[in-house]
């Protein structure tokens, strides 16, 4: 007499680990690169507000091409995603750290 058991129906299913840190971890670095853009924007804005003056000083060219591509290169990053789970979960660990020191700089920045 065999007593086949189906343990597998019996056990309920876990749920996948690696969601969790990955939302998170995506979440926390989107967070942290659109602060690092709001930031690079400011800090490379020209400092006469009209853009017609842009043209007039080669350093305020300068500086706002560089911010410009400093918040291209930025806004890119953000949908380049890391390979594995690991960048996730540091993402997630230094997030608490790493986002109220974001904003502090953008405050002071502004």
């Amino acid at each position: 007499m065999s007593t086949d058991l189906n343990l597998q129906g019996d056990l309920p299913k876990k749920s996948n680990p690696r969601i969790p840190f990955w939302t998170a971890g995506v979440a926390v670095r989107a967070v942290f690169l659109l602060i690092m853009t709001v930031i690079a924007a400011r800090v490379a804005s020209p400092q006469v507000e009209s853009l017609r003056s842009v043209l007039e000083t080669p350093s305020d060219l300068l500086r706002v091409g560089l911010g410009l591509t400093v918040c291209l290169w930025l806004i890119a990053n953000i949908f380049i995603l890391p390979k594995d789970i690991e960048a996730y979960r540091t993402w997630l660990y230094l997030g608490p750290a790493i986002l109220p020191l974001s904003l502090l700089c953008a405050y002071v920045a502004w």
